[in-house]
């Protein structure tokens, strides 16, 4: 039996902060991936946040849990499948070797201006 990991995007917040309205988009709009396969998500803010983007993995019942921050910082205890790149407005953040227990939903979070819009969701499934 195969199991696959869908990723759809929920949810997309938009916020007026103190320096204008950032938005932040994530792609693609879904994507079936195997486990042992990778994925990569993009995420794009409307102007520059210059390298404060973070990624947050939610599971059903759970608090957010904090993967990666200012872009390519792992947060204590998180495997070096995952990763990110980027800077300004555009940023990718890399699941390599996808396991099951990855299933979750992933937030992109701009840490530039407050407040801190976080943005489309992703559900794996």
């Amino acid at each position: 039996m195969v199991s696959s990991i869908y990723l759809i995007p929920t949810l997309m917040i938009y916020l007026q902060v103190s320096r204008g309205q950032i938005t932040v988009t994530q792609s693609p709009s879904s994507k079936s991936v195997l486990p042992g396969e990778s994925i990569t998500i993009t995420c794009r803010t409307s102007s520059s946040v210059s390298n404060e983007m973070n990624i947050y993995q939610q599971k059903p019942g759970q608090a957010p849990k904090l993967l990666l921050y200012a872009v390519s910082s792992r947060a204590s205890g998180v495997s070096d499948r995952f990763s990110g790149r980027g800077s300004g407005t555009d940023f990718s953040f890399t699941i390599s070797n996808v396991q099951t227990e990855d299933a979750g939903d992933y937030y992109c979070q701009q840490d530039y201006s407050t407040p801190h819009s976080d943005t489309d969701q992703y559900k794996n499934s």
